[in-house]
C-alpha cells in the first residue's frame, strides 16, 4: 500500500490533480469497522482528534484540499488520506493524529475520493472566452 503524504499532495497544483491522487475507489456499504464501529466513534469525539483537527484546518484555511480558491462553506470533514481501521486506532497508528497524513475536504469530495465517483464532485464555473457563442456545449 502507499501512503499518502500531504507534502506530496501539495505540490499538485491542481484540485482534479489531488483528487486522483487521494481517490480509493472503494464501494459503497463496505465494511469498514463493523461492529467494532464504536471504537471509530470513540476516537472522532476525543479531545486529542479535535485538537489535530483545528490544527489541519487552520493549516489547509478551511480549503477543500488545502486549494485556495476552494474555500469550505459549512461543515469542514478532515479526510484522513491514508484509510485507518480498528488496529490503527487500538494502536494509536501515527496515521490517526500526524497532519502529515490528513487535508481538509467538502462532504462531496470526501464521498467522490472513497467512492471514486467525480460526478460528486463540485465543479468551478466555466470560463467563457470572446466568441464563445455555444455556452451549452461545455
Amino acid at each position: 500500500m502507499t501512503i499518502r503524504t500531504y507534502s506530496e499532495l501539495i505540490t499538485l497544483p491542481t484540485f482534479e490533480e489531488r483528487f486522483r491522487y487521494l481517490k480509493l475507489s472503494g464501494v459503497v456499504g463496505q465494511e469498514t469497522f463493523g461492529f467494532d464501529r464504536y471504537l471509530n466513534q470513540l476516537f472522532y469525539q476525543s479531545k486529542e482528534w479535535r485538537e489535530i483537527r483545528d490544527k489541519v484546518i487552520i493549516r489547509d484555511n478551511g480549503c477543500d484540499l488545502g486549494i485556495s480558491d476552494r474555500e469550505i462553506f459549512g461543515k469542514i470533514l478532515i479526510h484522513h488520506m491514508n484509510p485507518i481501521n480498528k488496529t490503527d486506532i487500538l494502536t494509536r497508528s501515527d496515521l490517526l493524529l500526524n497532519p502529515e497524513y490528513l487535508i481538509c475536504t467538502y462532504k462531496n469530495t470526501h464521498d467522490a475520493i472513497h467512492y471514486g465517483d467525480e460526478n460528486l464532485l463540485i465543479k468551478g464555473p466555466i470560463v467563457r472566452t470572446l466568441h464563445d457563442t455555444c455556452p451549452w456545449k461545455h
